[in-house]
């Protein structure tokens, strides 16, 4: 494995030499003894930690590698991911739990997401039986050990038996609801009724694998070396889910490292040896012994990477991202990922639930006006219409009629910290509203435009729901009609921030803004507009290439220019703002006439 690779190369680097034997001095002995020893130890470090290919299977099955006709339904056997770890386990009482576990955290198991101390049935009891026992140490003592013996109809001292009348009156007093588990009338008549579980275990059966992928538990600690000392059975007194033997208290169990499982008690630690001896410890713990558990791992537990990996073949990269718009999973995934495309998108869904509900596949390149994206819904519900919160803002989004990109939140983040109070912003490509709404709890005015009637009416909608119909004004028309038509036009509200989030056509709009101003007085005074524009660029030098492009797009070369990467979005390619005011020369510009033309050639 990689693991064991990494572990050999930096002996490779410091020994060059041959290990053939041969007259070598102190040193290089002593290094290849040390080479010796890692090569031996490097196998250990594959079998450490919680890993799918290690550990036993509770179940035999088949499932393990899938081939592309398993993957049109997307079914696949989930208890076949549960393995389980032999592990050794100290029980101690429950009020030195957090003591020694930071005594001995160097040796726990430490593993992720898993407790190092764990809870199995019968650890803790009610505490009106706890008042039974004798003293506080909890050792059981004979008065708990006779009612024990009358709970099963079996006299005490070869007596006669209590009547159960009177006997029931007893328990009546003493016991609270746990104690009438093996007494059906007293506990109708303790307890309200519950509801019948549809699955209903036969007693001391043990629960199942699929039982517990239901409950979503991802780990469980099971007991499987008792004390082999015979003592009381008190199942009938305490109830079945208690564990038989003699009750020792409150108790929790210590998850120790994976490598102490098979040691002997002289080959633990010494640290471990303390705990059990009770030596050097601050109090004498009443309860301390060393036990055999059985540590399972089920399905929820494992990662969604590792789960990918043990089910695509090797030959095929584990897609290990994707977009997140609302509780949509939105992927990308490759030709070679297509064939199992359906068995990727259900294990997304298990790992993100419930955040994510539908998972989709993008199936094509944006080509068309309306910059929606073609998707195929491969699991969950077919609904791709989700809310999204961003930086503290609701927006309604249908995916299969407007565009949305949630990695370029941040980008937008940046842009509306450069807005002021006293802007009035001019969102040319608005889209559902994700800066225009953004800009509007903030700016003085907002005008919004897009082309995609659906995405108007989404933004009509999240203008409306975040309450700023007052701020916004929205228009549904072609790019450069609506900048001809707004700088024409006289608005109450001068026009300071131009927004032109169109990066693969944004530069084309640009020849819009000469001559907006040509019918006003020309003065120095006059404020022009900052442009906001987007592009993208594959050329060894993006910046000095999407400038260029501005200057061919104006007319005019624009010398004050703050070019900004915001991402790359493929190999290559980089998506670039470029933000500059706009020259006054392109907005006072005066329309050549073809008279004038010809008397200058």
């Amino acid at each position: 494995m990689a693991s064991s690779a990494f572990a050999i190369r930096p002996y490779a680097i410091f020994f060059p030499f041959s290990l053939s034997p041969s007259k070598t001095s102190n040193s290089s002995s002593y290094s290849v003894k040390a080479l010796n020893l890692a090569l031996s130890s490097t196998p250990d470090s594959d079998h450490y930690g919680p890993a799918l290919r290690r550990g036993q299977r509770p179940t035999p099955s088949d499932a393990g590698c899938y081939a592309p006709e398993c993957d049109q339904s997307s079914n696949f056997d989930r208890s076949s991911f549960s393995r389980t770890f032999n592990i050794a386990a100290l029980r101690i009482p429950a009020s030195d739990c957090s003591t020694l576990e930071d005594r001995l955290r160097g040796h726990l198991l430490n593993w992720p997401r898993i407790r190092n101390i764990a809870r199995v049935p019968g650890d803790d009891i009610e505490p009106d039986i706890r008042n039974l026992l004798r003293n506080a140490e909890g050792d059981g003592g004979q008065r708990l050990v006779s009612l024990a013996q009358r709970a099963g109809s079996i006299s005490d001292n070869k007596t006669v038996a209590m009547n159960p009348v009177l006997y029931r009156e007893k328990l009546a007093k003493e016991f609270n609801c746990r104690g009438f588990l093996k007494f059906r009338n007293l506990a109708r008549m303790s307890r309200p009724k519950k509801k019948k579980k549809k699955n209903k275990r036969a007693e001391g059966e043990g629960v199942r694998v699929k039982d517990r992928e239901q409950k979503k538990e991802y780990a469980v600690v099971e007991v499987t070396g008792e004390s082999e000392v015979k003592e009381d059975d008190m199942s009938g007194l305490l109830g079945a889910d208690f564990r038989s033997g003699r009750w020792r208290g409150s108790t929790r169990l210590l998850l120790l490292d994976e490598r102490l499982a098979d040691k002997a008690l002289q080959e633990l630690p010494e640290a471990v040896k303390a705990v059990l001896k009770g030596g050097d410890l601050p109090c004498k713990l009443p309860v301390c012994e060393l036990i055999r558990c059985q540590l399972t791992l089920f399905y929820n537990y494992w990662h969604m990477d590792e789960v990918l990996e043990t089910l695509l073949p090797e030959s095929i990269v584990v897609p290990t991202g994707f977009e997140t718009v609302g509780h949509i999973a939105h992927l990308n995934l490759g030709e070679e990922h297509l064939p199992y495309k359906k068995l990727i998108a259900q294990v997304v869904l298990d790992k993100n639930w419930p955040k994510i509900q539908t998972v989709v596949n993008k199936i094509d390149a944006i080509q068309n006006d309306y910059r929606t994206m073609q998707l195929e819904i491969l699991a969950g519900n077919h609904s791709l219409v989700t809310t999204v919160v961003e930086n503290g803002i609701k927006f309604l989004v249908d995916l299969a009629k407007v565009y949305w990109n949630s990695r370029l939140a941040t980008e937008r983040q940046r842009l509306v910290r450069s807005f002021t109070s006293s802007d009035v912003v001019c969102d040319v490509f608005s889209g559902v509203g994700p800066i225009t709404i953004s800009a509007a709890k903030k700016v003085k005015y907002v005008y919004a435009n897009d082309l995609n009637p659906h995405a108007v009416e989404y933004l009509e909608r999240n203008v409306i729901l975040n309450k700023l119909d007052r701020k916004i004004e929205a228009f549904n028309m072609d790019g450069r009609r609506f900048i001809e038509s707004l700088f024409s036009s006289q608005r109450s509200y001068p026009i300071t921030q131009v927004i032109m989030n169109l990066p693969n056509d944004a530069v084309e709009f640009l020849d819009s803004f000469r001559g907006i101003f040509r019918r006003r007085a020309r003065a120095d005074s006059c404020n022009l507009p900052r442009i906001h524009i987007y592009g993208f660029s594959k050329a060894l030098n993006p910046e000095f290439d999407f400038h260029e492009r501005i200057n061919m797009a104006l007319c005019e070369t624009v010398i004050d220019v703050k070019i900004y990467r915001v991402r790359l979005v493929a190999p290559g390619k980089w998506m670039l703002c470029a933000s500059f005011i706009l020259p006054k020369n392109v907005a006072f510009e005066q329309p050549i006439l073809e008279g004038e033309g010809k008397e200058q050639v």
